[in-house]
Formats: structure tokens, sequence, C-alpha cells
């Protein structure tokens, strides 16, 4: 059964278009992961300033092994490194977790 990552990322108001712009130049790069499923980022359309980006894995191990891995980390950097990397957007970050429990079929 696949499980469902959220990440929900607080930015500040001004920032939602930056952060789209971050994952819209990052496209891609997970395909191929070993057990990676497939990603959505949602925007706020109601006022709020908490995005959430959405995966799916195939399992918790191959989450897990992704997590544990140096592209999760390369990704995920914190700061300005000194090589151009920009600093992070979110001023808050909370990841839950999901089975999935049922739903409809993919198309």
């Amino acid at each position: 059964m696949s499980i469902v990552k959220m990440n929900a990322i607080t930015v500040p108001a001004d920032s939602g278009d930056e952060l789209a712009r971050r994952f819209a130049a990052r496209a891609g790069a997970l395909d191929g992961v070993d057990g990676f499923l497939g990603f959505e980022l949602l925007q706020p359309t109601d006022g709020r300033t908490t995005w959430l980006v959405v995966t799916r894995w195939l399992d918790e191990a191959t989450y897990d092994a992704w997590v544990a891995s140096a592209n999760f980390a390369a990704g995920h950097g914190r700061g300005d490194d000194g090589e151009g990397r920009p600093r992070p957007l979110a001023v808050a970050s909370e990841v839950w977790s999901f089975a999935v429990a049922g739903g409809s079929s993919e198309a």
C-alpha cells in the first residue's frame, strides 16, 4: 500500500511566488528515485500562507531511504552555503504522514 507525505510549509505572505519558482526549478528532481510515485505543490487559495508539498511513495522504506540520501540533503539545504544557494523561505514546516486507505482509481 502506498503512503503519502505532506510537508506543510508556512512562508511569509509575500514569498509564495518565490517558493513556487524554487519548486519549478527542481521539477523532476525525484524522477527515478526508487519508490517515488509523484508529487504536487499545493498553493493556498484562501488567504493562508501555508503551502502543501504532497508526495506519494511506494512504502515507508523507500521514503526513509530517500530522506537518508545525499539527494535529500542537497535539496533541503539550510541557508546560504557560500555557493549561492538561497536561504530557506519557510518560517515553519511540519511533515504529515498518511497511508492510502481508499479513493478513486487513477486514470
